[in-house]
């Protein structure tokens, strides 16, 4: 295991708990306690930390951080299969299998898509891409960390699915502590807020799958909800914040996205229509 951070501490126990034998190692000494009290081997450096292991897993800040850690391990890596769960561009992780193949191992790419409490429990949800021949030779032993994913061969695709749910994660958390910012300008404390709040997230799971299968479908109507009354709510939220005092740039943009849809011609398609608008391919108009 290369890499004690929080993440990378989950990784280590987890696969400690289910009976493997863990070398660790960290760039900043101190950090190995935990792993070493559940009985991990420690390393003074990558090379001897990977060495006479079959399987290296590898979660640092980022991919500056990753190339260094997988340099510094050099021929000591060759004929072993590295898993790469550092958060990184797709790109990235492209330029790294091919880094691996020059290198002489081989390398999966994997995207840890659940907070470091599941980790090692079957909701801790662990994507993988690269070469599913890998994944059989290790899937006993990555088991121990949640539940896997094969999402596909093409080593891009684990970060691709990262960056797209963190790309929810975070824009939904920053929509609730603007809620938050917004409710405390008008007096209603976060207590308040939040069991109202709790009610949202309810209305997620069918909005998620038809917004899914409209963008697949490039099918939008706007017989539920249109563009034209998104930018309406957005422009009425926006103006609540700003005579408030409040930062509204992310409020701002989402408004001006939707007003140039409009003024695009698809104010009366649906609000999953944005989708055409954010990748600048065509369409996105309701059948006739």
């Amino acid at each position: 295991m290369l890499g004690l951070g929080p993440m990378g501490r989950a990784l280590a126990r987890a696969l400690l708990s289910a009976g493997h034998p863990v070398t660790v190692w960290n760039r900043t000494p101190g950090r190995d306690a935990e792993p070493l009290a559940l009985g991990a081997r420690s390393a003074g450096s990558p090379a001897e930390a990977v060495a006479g292991a079959p399987l290296v897993l590898l979660c640092v800040r980022d991919q500056p951080a990753a190339r260094a850690v997988l340099e510094a391990a050099g021929s000591a890596l060759r004929g072993r299969t590295v898993v790469n769960a550092t958060s990184i561009a797709p790109d990235d992780a492209r330029a790294n299998a091919a880094h691996a193949g020059a290198g002489g191992f081989r390398l999966l790419n994997a995207a840890i898509a659940s907070p470091t409490p599941t980790i090692g429990r079957p909701e801790g949800t662990v994507l993988l891409s690269g070469d599913p021949e890998l994944l059989a030779a290790h899937r006993t032993t990555l088991r121990a960390l949640g539940t896997v994913h094969h999402v596909g061969a093409e080593p891009g695709r684990a970060a691709a699915f990262d960056a797209a749910l963190l790309d929810l994660f975070w824009t939904t958390a920053h929509g609730y502590l603007h809620a938050l910012a917004l409710a405390r300008a008008e007096g209603i404390s976060g207590a308040e807020l939040a069991p109202f709040a709790q009610g949202l997230p309810r209305l997620l799971p069918p909005l998620i799958d038809g917004f899914a299968r409209q963008a697949d479908d490039r099918s939008h109507p706007g017989d539920r909800s249109s563009i034209v009354s998104a930018e309406a709510g957005l422009a009425h939220v926006a103006h609540t914040a700003r005579a408030r005092g409040l930062d509204t740039s992310v409020l701002d943009a989402a408004l001006a996205l939707t007003r140039r849809a409009v003024a695009a011609g698809h104010g009366p398609d649906g609000v999953s229509a944005l989708v055409e608008l954010l990748t600048g391919e065509p369409g996105g108009r309701a059948p006739e």
